[in-house]
């Protein structure tokens, strides 16, 4: 009896194992990341609040959400995305909207500050596809904490629930 509840106990570790592997070689397979792996590059954190807005963005918009963090002791916070598609995520590159990240708890808008001898804190490129791209937003105050909830506007592109890492 002994024998039997402790094959038992095998072949249900075994067959739970396979379908861990199979899901792990799927993402290898597709030369994307999964969703999985993202989340432990970003210390198992979400970067959303649910989980279909990064597939929407993804065919959407063409691109994939890094994550908003907080740098320079606060003081700003970086927006990181990554390109999969250069054609679709043109918008984001597009020097005559103005992007603003929004606190939805509070309404604070923050805009990307102007430095005088750089210019604008966003990339100025032709996006390359599997590249991450970045946008710094000014923080005066450290109004957005880690764990805040924020939305990013750039024109008719829109992201809401993104949670401050």
């Amino acid at each position: 009896m002994r024998k039997e509840a402790s094959q038992g106990l095998l072949l249900a570790g075994l067959l739970a194992g396979s379908f861990f592997l199979a899901e792990a070689s799927a993402g290898a397979i597709n030369g994307s990341p999964g969703t999985d792996t993202l989340a432990q590059a970003n210390g198992g954190k979400q970067k959303f609040a649910g989980s279909r807005p990064s597939m929407y963005f993804k065919r959407t918009w063409g691109i994939d959400v890094v994550g908003v963090h907080p740098v320079s002791s606060g003081q700003m916070l970086a927006f990181r995305y990554r390109v999969l598609d250069e054609v679709k995520a043109k918008a984001l590159f597009d020097k005559t909207l103005k992007p603003y990240l929004i606190d939805e708890a509070t309404g604070t808008r923050l805009a990307v500050p102007s430095m005088e001898n750089v210019g604008d804190l966003r990339q100025d490129v032709t996006p390359e596809p599997d590249r991450i791209y970045y946008m710094i937003f000014g923080n005066p105050g450290k109004l957005v904490k880690q764990g805040s909830r924020v939305s990013i506007v750039i024109g008719n592109f829109h992201i809401d629930g993104l949670i401050v890492d």
